[in-house]
This record gives C-alpha cells, sequence and structure tokens, in this order.
C-alpha cells in the first residue's frame, strides 16, 4: 500500500508500521514501542487527530491493531531548544535541493527536535511539502545533504544512493597518520556498539569502507579528504578514530565524553564537502560543493 504522506502546520509526519506484537489496539502498540510517552499523551494525539491512517485519515482511540499497518503520527516537544545557526540552499530546481546545513542541526525530526531541523526549515523556505532527505548526516556534522523535491522522481535518485553511484567526499581535521601510505583504503566490520547510538569495529566480513587521502599536513592535525564507499552510521568517525586519528571535537569516539552545550567554537572537524554523480533524469554531470570551512589552521593551501 503506498503512504499518503500527511503535513500538519508544515511538518511531514513520521511513519511506524506495526510489528508483531500480541495488542489488541494500535494505542497498545505504540505505548509499547514509545514508553518514554505515556499513554495519556497519545490519547490526546488521538483525540486531536494527531494519529492518522496510511490515508492520511485519523484514528480512533480504540483502533485496532493490524500486523504490518501504517500509522503516521506527528511528533510534539515542548520547550524545543533553537538551533541558531544557519543552513544555506546551493541548489534548487524541480527535482532537487541541495542544502549546506550547519553543525548541530538535524537533518530530520529526531529527539527533542521537531521544527529545528533542515528538512522542517527547507519545507517551509520553498513552500514544498514534498521534501524527502535523498541521504544523512549527523547531528553534529555540517555540510551537504540532497533532497528529493518531487515524488515523481524520487525513485531514480533514490538508486543513487542505493547502488552507490554517486561519490561523496568529507574534509576532516584529526592528528596525522606518519605510518600510511595514502591514499589509504580502510576496511572493516561495523556494528552497533554501546550505548545503543556509538557503532564499533568487530571481527568478521568487512562491511564497511573508506578512502583517505591528505590535503594538508599541519604541525598539530591535518585535513583529510575521505571518501565513504559505504554508508554505515558514524563510518568516517569510527575509521578514524580505529586508525589512531580521532576527528577533533569528536565527543563519542573513540571513547564516550561528556556532552557539552553546543559551543560554536568547538564542532565536530567533519565536513560533507561535496557531491558528484551523473544525473539519472538527463545524463547531466552534477557536482556540488560546500563553501564552508573547518578550522582555519588546518585547511588545505
Amino acid at each position: 500500500m503506498t503512504t499518503h504522506r500527511a503535513i500538519r502546520d508544515g511538518l511531514p509526519a513520521s511513519h511506524f508500521q506495526l510489528p508483531p506484537g500480541p495488542w489488541a489496539t494500535v494505542l497498545q502498540a505504540l505505548c509499547a514501542h514509545f514508553p518514554a510517552i505515556a499513554e495519556d499523551i497519545w490519547c490526546d494525539r488521538f483525540i486531536r487527530g494527531r494519529v492518522l491512517d496510511a490515508d492520511g485519515q485519523p484514528l480512533p482511540v480504540d483502533a485496532p491493531y493490524r500486523l504490518g499497518a501504517t500509522v503516521q503520527y506527528f511528533r510534539e516537544v515542548a520547550d524545543e531548544p533553537v538551533i541558531p545557526y544557519a543552513e544555506t540552499i546551493v541548489h534548487a530546481d524541480e527535482h532537487l535541493v541541495v542544502a549546506c546545513k550547519p553543525h548541530f542541526l538535524p537533518v530530520v525530526p529526531a529527539g527533542v527536535y521537531v521544527r529545528q531541523t533542515l528538512l522542517n526549515r527547507l519545507v517551509e523556505t520553498l513552500d514544498n511539502p514534498h521534501l524527502v532527505p535523498l541521504h544523512r548526516i549527523d547531528r553534529d556534522t555540517a555540510g551537504l545533504v540532497l533532497f528529493s523535491a518531487n515524488p515523481a522522481s524520487r525513485g531514480a535518485y533514490q538508486a543513487l544512493f542505493r547502488e552507490r553511484r554517486i561519490a561523496k567526499y568529507y574534509l576532516a581535521v584529526a592528528p596525522p597518520l606518519e605510518q600510511l601510505p595514502f591514499p589509504y583504503m580502510h576496511r572493516s566490520r561495523l556494528v552497533p556498539g554501546e550505548p545503543f547510538f556509538r557503532m564499533c569495529e568487530a571481527p568478521g566480513e568487512a562491511n564497511s569502507e573508506t578512502v583517505i587521502e591528505v590535503l594538508r599536513r599541519g604541525p598539530k592535525h591535518w585535513t583529510y579528504r575521505l571518501q565513504p564507499i559505504t554508508g554505515r552510521k558514524h563510518q568516517l568517525r569510527v575509521h578514524m578514530a580505529a586508525l589512531g586519528a580521532p576527528l577533533l571535537h569528536d565527543r563519542s569516539y573513540p571513547q564516550l565524553l561528556p556532552q557539552q552545550a553546543d559551543a560554536a567554537e568547538q564542532p565536530l572537524q567533519l565536513l560533507a564537502h561535496a557531491l558528484h554523480f551523473t544525473d539519472p533524469l538527463d545524463g547531466t554531470q552534477r557536482q556540488f560543493h560546500s563553501a564552508r570551512v573547518l578550522s582555519e589552521d588546518c585547511l588545505p593551501s
């Protein structure tokens, strides 16, 4: 079944496909899957028409559970923090939008952020509720994100990522890796670690690959260009830390450090710098580059 994407106040609904379970109602399934949200809060959302079926129709509080059914709901957060850093639009046409996000801004709603996201800002700026990110970068990472602007052509652009027909290049600042021959290909097996949001390398067949090049050798830090061949969560951060060169200001790798309030003077030194691909609609060679920079004393000459 095709889901009708619901929009409220310019925000797209989140989707949840009902998993196997013993529940009699959709409400029970939601409460079990999202234990941090109290039942009375879910009931209030049902009453206010904030929980919908796949067609975008409001569900009653006693809507029966049905395995595999798609439920749409609108996330709500009280006292959402304001992120004062601005994104830029690098390119926009009928089919594609390329935006360059600042550090600390999430791409899509997550955690305490609903309205303060790159997606929501672009939906409001471009007045296009059909925008969908074709890939993600971490909230801590700055740089380019590609969005589909037209549902009719979305599949063609999604295939670029699925079939690895798009080249992604990052800039990163980290300690020297004197012992490695460059360019260097790092391969490893990445698996979920502890706590749940971290990744780690493990024995076994490699499922991640990154090409590492050096752009500039500074006295304390080098500037690297990183090309992820695969797209595993936190791949670049884990790979560099595993090699002995954790990214500057990375508070999650190789060790989990106390998280600090977002500090403009100490952002993670990782930038999604460039996207190169052949446009699947007309064969045009597309190359998009970010104008953002990392630490001034570590820039490529």
